[in-house]
């Protein structure tokens, strides 16, 4: 059988287009240390080609792109957009243009909730999780995690999500706990839930609060209250097929593989209801180990960033950065059979190897060798069907 080749030499090449992808792929899948010289070396790249100069050489002198105020309209080349748009691209949290942005954000989006506001003249009515989360996972990526308007953001958004310390909700914008949105007709939002989990997650876990904990709680129950890789969450009319298709970058939308992304950083790689999403992921895979890009803001960006329908560095660095984590929760011996499984071609995967519940399988196998060293390898699968067996409907 012929296996998937390894994408990550693509992802290191030098690429003046998407000068990121290689930064990124040094840090984060191949641990290379900030001081590396080849990391830093990627990272003053970014600053120099690609998306980046070309958002940062559209912003005015003060700070906003486009037209003064709020800055979440026009999408998706306003004021808003681009602060998410640097972060997700790693610009330098330095540079002065990147701060005069930020601090433009920081003056002029915020309501008098706290919270970021996605209206010309910010008030609470326009505050809704999906902007709090995008802003709130973005701004300290680019050095704002201390400062006390985003803290105060934070906070609005940990409370928002519980309802705790007589939280008010509005018929507008956020209308009730557990991401319920006027956006989605007062039902809860998933897509919001993906940004806000984002922004939590960004919160170290020695400075996260018990409200903070119990926010995050809120939000992988709900996730987790669907399967991932159907995303059937509380809709009107139909499922958005956005969540099927693949892209970068995401603004208010989300997609499979980010709900995957969040819940595998919130340490559920092994759970059993993600062994769909996992598998949705995969089948996506080509033969050359990239995915496509399937979802993009051609034309609506200050720079276009790679081509719809064409294998995606940045739709295979997000899908990359998901599978190490997973790995990670999985005992090592049994992710050697894992990654032999990820290798092959959807064609070559047969019934018994394709299905995500053989990584299911191995991922609980390795987590009660560690919680049970005593047992046997007869006694540590019985364990594993014993807990696989309720969530199929069956009894023993």
């Amino acid at each position: 059988m012929e296996s998937q080749k390894d994408p990550i030499p693509w992802l290191l090449e030098p690429d003046p287009d998407n000068p990121s992808v290689r930064y990124f792929a040094l840090r984060e899948l191949l641990d290379r240390p900030e001081d590396d010289p080849e990391v830093q070396a990627a990272r003053a790249a970014i600053m120099t080609t690609g998306p980046v100069p070309a958002i940062l050489d559209a912003q005015y002198p003060d700070g906003y792109w486009v037209k003064p105020g709020g800055g979440y309209s026009p999408k998706y080349r306003s004021t808003v957009w681009q602060i998410i748009f640097l972060a997700e691209l790693g610009a330098d949290p330095a540079d002065e243009r990147v701060r005069r942005g930020c601090e433009y954000l920081l003056s002029h989006s915020i309501a008098a909730n706290g919270a970021f506001s996605a209206l010309q003249k910010p008030v609470p009515s326009g505050s809704v999780p999906c902007l709090n989360g995008n802003l709130l996972y973005a701004l300290p990526r680019l050095g704002y995690a201390d400062d006390p308007r985003v803290q105060a953001a934070l906070d609005w958004l940990v409370r928002a999500i519980t309802g705790e310390g007589d939280f008010r909700y509005l018929k507008s914008g956020t209308s009730g706990p557990c991401f319920t949105c006027s956006a989605n007709q007062g039902q809860p939002c998933a897509w919001g839930a993906n940004k806000a989990m984002k922004a939590l997650i960004t919160v170290p876990p020695e400075w996260r609060t018990p409200a903070v904990q119990r926010a995050i709680q809120v939000g992988a129950e709900f996730l987790l209250s669907r399967d991932p890789a159907v995303a059937d969450y509380p809709y009107t009319q139909r499922v958005s097929s956005t969540w099927f298709k693949f892209g970068f970058p995401l603004t208010y939308w989300s997609d499979v593989l980010e709900t995957t992304a969040v819940l595998v950083a919130l340490g559920y790689g092994d759970d059993p209801r993600l062994a769909n999403a996992l598998q949705f992921i995969l089948d996506k895979q080509d033969t050359q180990g990239r995915w496509k890009l399937e979802n993009s803001l051609h034309g609506k960006m200050w720079a276009d960033i790679e081509e719809k329908g064409k294998p995606s560095k940045w739709v295979t660095l997000r899908a990359l950065r998901v599978l190490k984590h997973v790995v990670l929760q999985f005992d090592p011996i049994d992710w050697q059979q894992l990654q032999l499984l990820a290798q092959l071609t959807p064609a070559q995967r047969t019934l018994a190897m394709i299905r995500a519940a053989e990584f299911v399988r191995a991922g609980l196998r390795g987590a009660f060798r560690r919680r049970f060293p005593e047992l046997s390898d007869e006694e540590i699968n019985m364990k594993v069907l014993a807990h696989l067996t309720p969530l199929r409907g069956y009894k023993l």
